[in-house]
């Protein structure tokens, strides 16, 4: 046994030191060799190796100088942007945005454009990922992974779309084809799991290994995080709590026909703007849609809560409704946290998430706490960028075996 392990052992040390490092200068900034060994616990000659090593191979560069005591300056090092780029795109039912980071996670490009006059969403997504990754000042060759959010589901086998609601055009076999058109690794992801991602790194569930992000827009959805890993389910259906069949509206038995689902109906943006406009706080636009439909929701919950007392049964009432899909989701899973987000869970803020705690606790065994999104700024393009750097990094930074 010893002979197969020994070997393999200095092989095996120099990567988890060269990634160690690596993600020390990530975090850290730009480091000296002396500083590099003290932080890894490696000697100075064992770091300085470790250093000349990163840099021969292109993910490390000097980026200045450090002055000490006696004799010459300490260079400084750091992870070198260019080595690697990734981009993430938002797809929604109106508009493609997409952003271009260096593998530092420094965003450096990022484009917008409207969906509503295609039907070709290869070249939407095509052109959205050249003109990102042009605005950065990224060759498309350099694009190492396209993570792509989107509404629906996604097949954890095959990684394509099975079905999106909003967006009709998108269907199996699109991966396959984006992959070609770009040449490069691209990835779907459905767009409520990406926020949640983001709500992990940086947001509200910092910290939190379990919890569930409620998705509180347009639509609804949800996002187990068990472990720190998205629970995806066997088809990717996972989360697709617009479908629970919840009392008080009708049920639809045939959703290939694009029938609004129970708990969509119950507290998706329409249902929100009907409930304030109950108690004249707006008055619902039955030809506003999607984003524009959300939007008009939020404002509807913001007013709400300037009302102070007087806005208090529409959010009284919209924690019922709420508190109905949080509840049947949290007595299976029993979380400890729940994020409310999207337009209307962001804008309903610590009001809104009090309320359905309180809810929830009234009516179930399980006592969650609900609290609202700690992100304000494209948390579904944030989670595809994390996603997209978390493999790139363990691409690059593992091929450091050598």
């Amino acid at each position: 046994m010893s002979a197969t392990r020994l070997p393999g052992t200095p092989r095996l040390l120099r990567a988890l030191n060269d990634r160690a490092a690596l993600e020390l200068l990530l975090e850290r900034g730009p480091l000296t060799r002396a500083r590099i060994g003290e932080l890894t616990g490696l000697s100075k000659v064992t770091a300085s190796q470790l250093v000349e090593r990163l840099e021969e191979r292109g993910l490390v560069a000097r980026v200045g100088e450090q002055a000490g005591g006696r004799g010459p300056n300490a260079q400084l090092y750091a992870v070198r942007p260019g080595s690697a780029y990734v981009v993430g795109v938002d797809v929604g039912a109106e508009r493609v945005v997409a952003a271009c980071a260096d593998i530092t996670g420094t965003v450096a490009g990022r484009v917008e454009q409207s969906t509503k006059d295609t039907d070709d969403p290869v070249g939407v997504v095509h052109n959205a990922v050249v003109q990102a990754a042009s605005s950065a000042g990224a060759e498309l060759s350099a694009v190492r992974r396209v993570v792509l959010g989107t509404p629906g589901l996604v097949d954890p086998q095959t990684g394509d779309i099975t079905f999106a609601f909003n967006l009709p055009r998108w269907h199996s076999g699109l991966l396959a084809a984006l992959r070609e058109d770009l040449d490069t690794p691209v990835v779907f992801e459905n767009d409520v799991n990406l926020a949640a991602v983001a709500e992990a790194q940086s947001g509200a569930a910092r910290g939190t290994a379990d919890f569930v992000l409620v998705w509180v827009d347009a639509g609804v959805g949800l996002a187990i995080m068990l472990g720190g890993r998205l629970h995806h389910g066997s088809s990717g259906a996972a989360g697709e709590i617009g479908y629970l069949p919840v009392p008080g509206v009708p049920i639809p038995r045939d959703v290939s026909r694009r029938a609004k689902p129970a708990f969509q109906q119950l507290a998706g943006a329409d249902a929100v703007r009907a409930v304030a406009a109950e108690h004249g706080f707006a008055t619902p636009d039955a030809a506003e849609q999607g984003v524009a439909a959300a939007a008009r929701a939020a404002e509807a919950v913001q007013a709400a809560i300037a009302a102070g007392e007087a806005g208090g049964p529409v959010l009284d009432e919209l924690a019922r409704r709420l508190a109905l899909g949080v509840a049947s989701t949290c007595v299976v899973l029993d979380p400890p946290l729940v994020v409310l987000a999207g337009a209307v869970g962001r804008a309903g803020g610590a009001a809104l998430a009090e309320r359905v705690q309180q809810e929830v606790a009234a009516i179930t065994l399980v006592r969650p706490r609900v609290v609202s999104t700690g992100l304000t700024e494209e948390p579904i393009l944030r989670g595809a960028l994390r996603t997209a750097l978390d493999a790139v990094r363990d691409e690059v930074f593992g091929s450091t075996v050598g």
